[in-house]
C-alpha cells in the first residue's frame, strides 16, 4: 500500500512542476514590450503595463537595489543584474517579461526547474521562481531554441525570459534562496 501511494504522490508532484514550468514559459513568451510596471504603492498583485523606455537606458546597477549577492530585475528597463558578494554586477541582460510584474521588494528563489515544455509548446531551461502574483508565478526561463518573443497581452503570464547565455548564467548564480530585488 505504501509502495502504491508513493508512487502516486510522486506523479503528482512530477505533473504539477510539470504544469508550473509550462505556464512559467507561456508567461515569459506573452508580454508585451510595452506593458509597465505596478504602482510603488501595490502590494504584490498583477499588473499590466511597463512605462515606456528611455532610449538612452543605462546597465548600470540601479541604486537602492539592496546589498551583497543578488539578482537585481529592473521592470522598467527590462533588465537584469547579477550582482557578486562585493556589490559589482557580474552580468547584465535585458529580459522579455510576462504580462504580470512582481511587485517592486525583496524575494528569494523559491524553486528551480532545470528543463519543462512551456505553455505555448516550446522547450525551455534553467526556470527559477522567486514569487507569486495574483496567483501568477513569477520567475526567469529561456527558451531552448533561443527565442524572446512577446507574450499575448490577452494572457496573465509570469515567465520572464532570457537569451540562453543568460539563462545558464541566471541558473548557475540563483540557486535556491538566492536574493532576489526587483527595483521599479
Amino acid at each position: 500500500m505504501a509502495r502504491s501511494s508513493t508512487g502516486f504522490v510522486t506523479a503528482l508532484t512530477a505533473a504539477a512542476l510539470a504544469a508550473v514550468g509550462f505556464l512559467a514559459y507561456q508567461a515569459s513568451a506573452n508580454a508585451p514590450a510595452d506593458l509597465g510596471a505596478p504602482r510603488a504603492d501595490a502590494s504584490p498583485s498583477a499588473s499590466s503595463s511597463h512605462p515606456p523606455k528611455d532610449k538612452k537606458e543605462s546597465a548600470a546597477l540601479p541604486a537602492r537595489s539592496g546589498g551583497g549577492e543578488r539578482v537585481v530585475y529592473a521592470l522598467g528597463a527590462d533588465r537584469v543584474w547579477l550582482v557578486g558578494a562585493d556589490g559589482k554586477a557580474r552580468r547584465t541582460y535585458k529580459v522579455m517579461p510576462g504580462t504580470v510584474d512582481p511587485a517592486p521588494g525583496q524575494y528569494a528563489v523559491s524553486s528551480r526547474t532545470g528543463s519543462v515544455t512551456g505553455t505555448d509548446g516550446v522547450p525551455i531551461e534553467h526556470v527559477v521562481r522567486f514569487t507569486n502574483a495574483g496567483g501568477v508565478t513569477i520567475g526567469f526561463s529561456a527558451a531552448v531554441n533561443g527565442s524572446t518573443p512577446s507574450p499575448d497581452p490577452e494572457k496573465q503570464t509570469g515567465g520572464i525570459r532570457e537569451a540562453r547565455a543568460d539563462g545558464a548564467a541566471m541558473w548557475e548564480f540563483a540557486t535556491h534562496g538566492r536574493k532576489v530585488v526587483v527595483v521599479p
